[in-house]
């Protein structure tokens, strides 16, 4: 397999989405949700010019390339100047918003003196296992790459010229295919395309189209053929100018926060990231469910992490603030009304991870704040409707009102166990299994990062957030309908909010240094501890131990570039990177206190460190000022957005 661990750019139409290099090479092709499948291990473009060998069109040593998307749009263009041979190659990328094909469409211009003899070449390669093997078909001017499962055509509005669909590797680097049979077992293939003399200041035009269907849909040897001959019919010049207005009208409709003036340098710079942000958040969510995943994947092999192409329940509730405040009112109602529903598990808790379509992804432990910060995000999500819209929509709180109850059970029963009134000892007892679904409560919680477990202040936090909304959605009924019968253990509520608290102020707090602790096990500083002051609001900004643990935060966790790592003695990915949703939580405290020249400072980091196109990376690398891992967050973004957002709420 190919690595490719970074998405520098990407497109789509919330059903099929791609992401591209900065040099405009494919990397992943999605289809028909962003976590559904990745078909591509690699799908290279390349040319031979007169009598040169092959030339990579993101690779090659005398390319120059120049990326942008067009403004306000999910239209990718990708310029690439032969400095040697002078010839310059738009790629202009684009996934219409009614056709799941991508749409590539290039522009060749010959600025040398002499006549340039073109052929562009596709070298095709696609995921194969003993499950789901891979042949390849010729047909119809088409490279069809077909499996059980699905089919993946490349055609175009010209001829094929040559094509190769065993053993490419044997020549492809002479740039000449040749091969007597029309169909293969290979999943590696290649083809060619004739573009033709181009005289000196001479362009042409042609357009490539990757088309991605279920078998069960269309029959990969008849119906595909009449669907690849649609679209070749297609005006790719129009619906590009029509893709283009729909986002633009998008980002016009979406971009309604208050944004203050940050100066000349920065205004631009934060629209340019605001405008990305909400052309991004509908590709990371299912239109159907509402699930909504991290990342488009970046490390299918796992590498170096989990994978992120997945729906956590708490990242969720956070973006789903995020589209909110952006006015992606529908994406959220989804996320609650259908994705949280059908995901529940009968004991009132969720697991760590879910697929956007609701089935459970694969997990490797289990984090009571993801259960505790849905009754959190639940509640938001209505008093930012009310406050938005100036409507109370009373029957989203009551159409979820049980799973709500049944989430805060689950909660109040962890509570129980933790300070040991369900049994003898009270520390946690490890013995129960996970196959016993009602005593899943007892198990050792993993933190926010997923990598310790035990007792931890951001989970208690959001455990005493989740009692308080309860407490308030009850409220909110009642005061719509007075004949609304609180429940007899209503008042629990207040008492257990109260039982959390005491239980941080006398196992979670350093009282040498009156500060706060991330967990009962260690005394390292972590960012996450911010949590207990925004968004769950255990405790106010101006107490002094909050102002404490801010100032012990500063002394371990602010890197010289003034960016913040996630936690002391971090290991993942080397540790030493500074992370965007830390330094924006320390930004969001510091606009909390009104410390607005600290709060600049942390959210000029992000925006220096956004890539060229306007997106947020998990990680920062400190000594280049450059986005690291995995590109595109929805976390980071959400956070950025809220950063902008945090007056209005206020």
């Amino acid at each position: 397999m190919k690595k490719k661990y970074f998405n520098d750019a990407i497109i789509g139409n919330r059903k099929m989405i791609a992401s591209f290099s900065e040099k405009g090479e494919l990397l992943r092709l999605c289809y028909p949700t962003a976590d559904y499948r990745q078909f591509i291990d690699y799908y290279e473009t390349e040319v031979k010019i007169n009598d040169s060998a092959l030339i990579g069109l993101s690779g090659d040593i005398n390319n120059v390339y120049n990326q942008y998307y067009s403004a306000d749009t999910n239209v990718l263009n990708t310029e690439i100047e032969n400095t040697y041979f002078k010839l310059n190659m738009k790629q202009e990328d684009f996934i219409p918003m009614k056709e799941d094909v991508l749409v590539k469409r290039y522009t060749f211009t010959n600025y040398s003196k002499i006549d340039l003899d073109v052929k562009f070449l596709i070298n095709s390669k696609l995921f194969s296992n003993l499950n789901n093997m891979v042949g390849v078909r010729i047909c119809d001017n088409a490279m069809i790459q077909y499996s059980h499962d699905f089919a993946m055509a490349t055609f175009s509005n010209m001829p094929i010229y040559n094509y190769q669909l065993n053993n490419v590797d044997e020549n492809i680097e002479s740039g000449v295919l040749h091969d007597k049979d029309y169909i293969a077992m290979s999943n590696h293939s290649a083809i060619s395309y004739d573009i033709g003399a181009l005289k000196p200041r001479e362009s042409k035009e042609f357009n490539i189209y990757i088309y991605i269907n279920k078998n069960y849909k269309v029959d990969v040897l008849d119906d595909l053929i009449k669907e690849m001959d649609r679209i070749k019919k297609f005006n790719t010049l129009k619906m590009m100018m029509d893709t283009k207005n729909y986002w633009r009208k998008y980002v016009e409709k979406h971009n309604v926060l208050k944004v203050k003036d940050y100066g000349p340098i920065y205004n631009g710079r934060i629209q340019k990231i605001l405008r990305r942000t909400i052309l991004l958040f509908p590709l990371l969510v299912n239109e159907e469910t509402g699930g909504i995943i991290a990342a488009l994947e970046a490390d299918e092999d796992r590498d170096f992490c989990g994978r992120y192409d997945y729906c956590w329940p708490r990242d969720a509730v956070t973006i789903s603030q995020a589209l909110d405040m952006v006015g992606m009112y529908k994406d959220s109602d989804n996320f609650y009304n259908i994705f949280l529903k059908k995901t529940q598990s009968k004991n009132g808790m969720w697991e760590q991870r879910f697929y956007t379509d609701g089935r459970l992804a694969p997990c490797w432990g289990y984090q009571i704040d993801e259960t505790a910060s849905v009754v959190v995000g639940l509640y938001q999500h209505f008093k930012i409707k009310e406050f938005r819209l100036k409507q109370r929509d009373m029957d989203f709180l009551k159409n979820n009102l049980s799973m709500c109850e049944n989430a805060i059970g689950f909660l109040k029963k962890y509570v129980d166990h933790i300070l040991g009134k369900d049994e003898e000892e009270s520390e946690l007892d490890q013995k129960y299994s996970y196959l016993d679904r009602k005593q899943i409560y007892k198990h050792l919680s993993y933190d926010l990062w997923e990598m310790n477990e035990g007792i931890h202040l951001y989970s208690l936090s959001a455990i005493y957030a989740a009692f308080n909304a309860m407490e308030e959605i009850y409220k909110e009924l009642q005061r719509e309908n007075k004949k609304f019968k609180l429940p007899e253990d209503f008042k629990e509520l207040s008492e257990y909010k109260q039982i959390v608290k005491d239980y941080i102020l006398e196992n979670l707090c350093n009282k040498d240094q009156n500060t706060l602790k991330r967990n009962t096990k260690d005394d390292y500083m972590d960012i996450s501890i911010l949590g207990a002051v925004t968004p769950f609001n255990v405790f106010k900004p101006n107490e002094k131990l909050v102002q404490n643990t801010v100032q012990k935060l500063n002394l371990t966790l602010r890197t010289y570039t003034s960016g913040y790592l996630r936690f002391e003695n971090d290991n993942y990915r080397g540790g030493k990177n500074p992370w965007p949703i830390a330094t924006l939580w320390m930004c969001m405290y510091y606009k909390m206190i009104g410390a607005n020249e600290e709060a600049d400072e942390c959210f000029k980091f992000v925006i220096d460190t956004a890539t060229n196109l306007g997106l947020l990376a998990e990680q920062v690398d400190n000594e280049k000022m450059k986005s690291n891992w995995v590109i595109g967050l929805g976390w980071s973004h959400a956070m950025f957005i809220l950063s902008l957002g945090l007056e209005e709420l206020r």
